[in-house]
């Protein structure tokens, strides 16, 4: 027997519908803006592999239904293959519907009698051709159930071991960004992110880190007497604006240097380790399999090579 589909519901959802789209309109704009940012990264290269053309970004619209086969929103993926990025995704997604019963109570806020859920999201992936250039993840997203939260975070991950230190220049320099994006929020540790990007971001089986760090957040919905959703959403803001600002000095600092055979081979190995979190731990990707999303947006975060030992 097919259970009864129960009523939309007409309280948060509804009242947030301002706020929802606000947080829509800004993140399809940082797109935008990290789109532009990097094909000019692609025509500033003077080093191994200038000689090929730059890339440019392809965007392919996509939409997904929810449980029920309704409308469920979708997304627009932009990906680009290049000569400085050796793939790259810059995805927006704007999802909503009703969550599977198997998964309701894994969500915050979901309820049986209450299994809806919007959120919209922004989620990027860097995989460098110049093994010298670290990887970098960023996403940020605002959730809405029977709670509405915003989450999201950072994290830059060196190819070579000899960079894969607190120490070394460029990771000092994204996480000084990323301490600037923290310091004027009341409502924001910086150094508990700091750790929770280190504890989320962790391989069990191999015991150690997937990177260097950055931070990490999630169900951020400050009370309304600090700040409320103003305050989340400013910061939200300014971690995509200092996203937007470190990594392409990273990119510039790294990508005209030059790189052996066994260099490439070490990055290799360890975009291995960067898929098996991926697909082993990583929580958005399992949401976005289990709620219905656009699998080649979700897998788009695996490394186009990659060799285990």
């Amino acid at each position: 027997m097919t259970k009864p589909r129960p009523s939309p519901p007409s309280n948060l959802l509804s009242n947030l519908a301002p706020e929802c789209e606000r947080v829509r309109i800004w993140l399809e704009s940082l797109r935008d803006d990290i789109c532009s940012t990097y094909m000019a990264l692609e025509h500033q290269l003077t080093g191994p592999m200038s000689e090929r053309a730059p890339g440019c970004f392809v965007r392919t619209p996509h939409t997904r239904t929810d449980y029920y086969g309704s409308d469920g929103g979708g997304g627009v993926m932009s990906m680009m293959i290049g000569r400085v990025f050796e793939k790259v995704g810059v995805h927006t997604s704007t999802s909503y519907g009703e969550l599977p019963p198997d998964f309701v109570r894994q969500v915050s806020g979901g309820e049986e009698e209450y299994p809806y859920f919007w959120a919209t999201s922004i989620s990027l992936i860097a995989h460098m051709w110049n093994p010298n250039v670290p990887a970098v993840h960023m996403n940020t997203r605002f959730f809405v159930t029977s709670k509405a939260w915003f989450g999201g975070g950072a994290d830059l991950s060196p190819m070579l071991d000899h960079r894969r230190t607190q120490s070394d220049p460029d990771t000092i320099a994204f996480h000084s960004a990323m301490r600037e994006a923290c310091a004027p929020y009341r409502q924001i540790d910086y150094e508990r992110l700091k750790v929770w990007c280190d504890e989320y971001f962790y391989l069990p089986h191999r015991k150690e880190m997937r990177g260097v760090g950055g931070i990490f957040y999630d169900h951020l919905s400050t009370p309304p007497e600090i700040g409320g959703f103003e305050a989340d959403f400013s910061f939200t803001q300014d971690l995509g604006r200092a996203f937007l600002k470190i990594y392409p000095e990273l990119v510039r600092r790294n990508f005209n240097t030059p790189w052996t055979e066994a260099d490439r081979e070490e990055q290799l190995l360890r975009r291995g380790c960067y898929a098996e979190f991926n697909l082993l731990y990583d929580r958005g990707t399992a949401f976005g399999l289990r709620t219905g999303g656009n699998v080649a947006s979700i897998l788009s975060s695996l490394p186009p090579l990659a060799q285990w030992s």
